[in-house]
């Protein structure tokens, strides 16, 4: 059978106590034909020391130092404009694959049409001793955050709701080459990916758990929603992409979903800046109901929005 070649870009910063167990679980996969490319972000523990002892027994890793913190989307363009793989996985360096996780996911494309992108799977998150957190999917159908995983043309799902866990896809090089890779402009990627690649293509999904997701106090996800958050602002840019990219009234639809929640997260967590931002875009997407106006005249208040947000995501979503 045909073994295409995939690139696993391991992006690395700070995770000295975590990349041997990351990159092992890359080592030791089922499926052999594999190129593994890691690229340290100025990190500044032992992460460096780490990697290089890796490569004393895996000579064949390639490795990138960069010696001034670039961030995510530039660390992996770096990664990706040295690959060769017809498949690329980005891969973070506290995460950790199922032994048998990319043959699955090989043969998942192998037996799609040419139309689809990207394949992903269900995934479980372990705190930083492994010890389990929640099933991803289990959880969002718990909560009620999603009725079912969608595939296909999930470009309106995407755009309106979160449900791909990111570390957990696979994705055809020419996809990355059509996007010409992450946007650099933004201080995170995967929103952004996953709306101009759905766009174009199709999405899979594996219905099994094929990778564990670290979540740590040092995770990017930590940050959202606090006062400051760049990556609300990225988030907002994004935004104007889609109102560009929506081609008919039900992504419309989806965009003022999305944009609607932006802006009572901003309020609530008193980012002022982007709570007008977002509203100003709701202004060109529709006329904005009492709700939405309300909201918007409450942002200067001296209340306690941001422990109401707080108190209010414990209950809902732990």
């Amino acid at each position: 059978m045909n073994q295409p070649l995939v690139s696993v870009i391991c992006l690395c910063h700070n995770q000295a106590q975590f990349v041997t167990e990351a990159l092992l679980s890359v080592i030791n996969q089922t499926y052999q034909h594999i190129e593994i490319i890691i690229i340290d972000d100025a990190s500044i523990d032992e992460s460096v020391g780490v990697i290089n002892k890796i490569i004393t027994e895996f000579p064949l890793i390639q490795f990138l130092e960069i010696e001034k913190n670039i961030g995510n989307c530039r660390a992996f363009n770096q990664g990706f404009a040295i690959s060769k793989g017809d498949y690329i996985i980005d891969f973070a360096a506290d995460d950790v694959m199922n032994g048998d996780r990319i043959a699955k996911q090989i043969a998942a494309f192998q037996a799609l049409s040419m139309d689809y992108g990207v394949v992903f799977s269900d995934a479980v998150y372990v705190d930083a001793q492994g010890n389990f957190l929640r099933q991803h999917y289990e959880y969002l159908f718990q909560k009620r955050l999603l009725k079912e995983v969608p595939q296909g043309d999930v470009y309106a799902n995407i755009v309106s709701v979160y449900f791909i866990a990111s570390p957990t896809m696979m994705v055809k090089r020419n996809v990355f080459v059509e996007l010409n890779g992450y946007d650099e402009n933004l201080v995170y990627e995967d929103f952004d990916f996953w709306v101009r690649s759905a766009r174009i293509f199709k999405y899979a999904f594996v219905n099994e758990t094929l990778t564990k997701i670290r979540k740590s106090r040092k995770s990017m996800s930590t940050g959202w929603y606090k006062q400051g958050d760049l990556q609300l602002h990225s988030t907002y840019l994004i935004c104007k992409k889609i109102k560009k990219l929506n081609r008919d009234p039900k992504d419309v639809e989806a965009l003022i979903k999305r944009v609607r929640f932006e802006i009572r997260q901003s309020v609530f967590s008193k980012n002022i800046k982007e709570a007008e931002l977002f509203y100003t875009l709701l202004t060109e997407l529709i006329n904005p109901n009492c709700m939405d106006r309300l909201l918007i005249n409450i942002r200067h208040l001296p209340f306690p929005f941001r422990f109401i947000r707080n108190l209010y995501h414990i209950i809902r979503y732990n």
